[in-house]
């Protein structure tokens, strides 16, 4: 049948999710980064999306397409997860006291496709750095954008695997990895070195050093 129903320009979109939270029929889903209209037979075509889309990423069209079916949409609600917490939800931020550009920030959460990765200069982060640097955004964070992990306490195996996901599939400009002076936090430099030889990627790549006090010590 010919009917109203929404259009979702990949291109715009930011993976913020608001228009996700605001589809009570749960027809749009954020995969992979992006908002993806996940059937046609749950989508009511009323637009309840429309004004959520901070990027005007969706459009109502008419085309051919499924009826729209409340009874799925209601099998489709019951079976459907809870809603992912808004913190993990990929977006750009900026204010003028914080140079985060980025959300979210750990490497665990932040997705694979994820439009800031493309063309930006990238920091990957020990979590325990930034309690040992204050300075940390004026003087590593501003202009980059920042992963953040533990190579010791987390899944360092996953976190190899992602990097090489995220090297591969996006044109990252540089890299930094800031580690601190113990020498579990090496393992940082270890994963991001790994994961370049595996992605077969040539990224320039600057190592740099935090003292437990704060002191920047070694740079490579």
């Amino acid at each position: 049948m010919r009917r109203k129903i929404v259009k979702i320009d990949e291109a715009k979109c930011d993976g913020c999710g608001q228009c996700a939270e605001a589809c009570a029929e749960g027809a749009i889903q954020i995969i992979e980064g992006k908002a993806r209209l996940v059937s046609e037979t749950y989508c009511d075509g009323l637009g309840d999306c429309l004004g959520e889309c901070p990027q005007n990423a969706i459009t109502i069209e008419e085309r051919e397409a499924e009826a729209f079916d409340p009874n799925a949409v209601q099998q489709h609600l019951a079976e459907k997860p809870a809603s992912p917490c808004p913190g993990t939800m990929s977006k750009r931020l900026g204010s003028l006291e914080s140079r985060l550009t980025n959300w979210p920030v750990q490497l665990k959460l932040a997705p694979v496709s994820a439009p800031y990765f493309d063309g930006s200069p990238l920091l990957i982060c020990a979590d325990c750095a930034p309690f040992a640097f204050p300075d940390l955004h004026e003087r590593f964070l501003a202009g980059k954008v920042l992963l953040v992990g533990c190579p010791k306490l987390d899944d360092a195996a996953f976190y190899q695997d992602k990097l090489v996901q995220i090297f591969s599939q996006n044109d990252i400009q540089s890299i930094e990895v800031l580690h601190m002076e113990v020498p579990c936090c090496f393992g940082l430099v270890h994963l991001v070195t790994e994961a370049l030889k595996q992605a077969e990627k040539k990224i320039p790549l600057r190592i740099t050093k935090i003292g437990i006090h704060g002191d920047v010590f070694e740079e490579e």
